[in-house]
């Protein structure tokens, strides 16, 4: 039989703490994550400068907010630089940028899914088409340099 000692010394986690009262949100300063400048943006795609208006919107989108409100309009400045690409553009523009870029890129492509605009499914096609060619290279690419081949979409260990 266990022997009932009544000592307390093992007992070092405060359970109270984790009382659902007691828990509060972590707090995220605002203002440090604005989302992407609109005026550099609309410059940038005045001059014609398309990849680099969809880098500076990519780069600075407003991830760490807790408001709705920034989140939407980094999502229509977003839609306004992606409608912008002509077809034979985009994939040039995925092709530039690096693996955070894309995946940023996906998740505006995927939210724009979500609150579709009129002739905006269209582009987002032509985006996730683009973007899939590129991640399916990168695959490969990948696979080569680890001494693979991608055979029937298998990876085969080179020789």
């Amino acid at each position: 039989m266990a022997v009932n000692t009544g000592a307390k010394q093992f007992r070092k986690v405060d359970v109270d703490q984790y009382n659902e009262d007691n828990y509060q949100e972590d707090v995220i300063e605002d203002g440090l994550d604005e989302g992407p400048n609109e005026n550099e943006v609309s410059s940038l795609l005045q001059a014609g400068k398309n990849v680099d208006a969809l880098k500076v919107v990519l780069k600075n989108a407003p991830v760490s907010t807790q408001h709705q409100n920034t989140k939407d309009k980094a999502l229509q400045l977003t839609m306004r630089v992606l409608t912008s690409f002509r077809s034979a553009e985009i994939e040039k523009a995925v092709n530039t940028l690096d693996k955070l870029e894309i995946d940023m890129l996906m998740k505006y492509v995927y939210r724009g899914f979500e609150v579709p605009a009129e002739g905006s499914s269209a582009v987002l096609l032509n985006w996730h088409e683009k973007h899939r060619m590129a991640a399916f290279l990168m695959m490969v690419m990948t696979a080569k340099c680890r001494g693979l081949t991608c055979v029937c979409s298998k990876l085969v260990k080179i020789n």
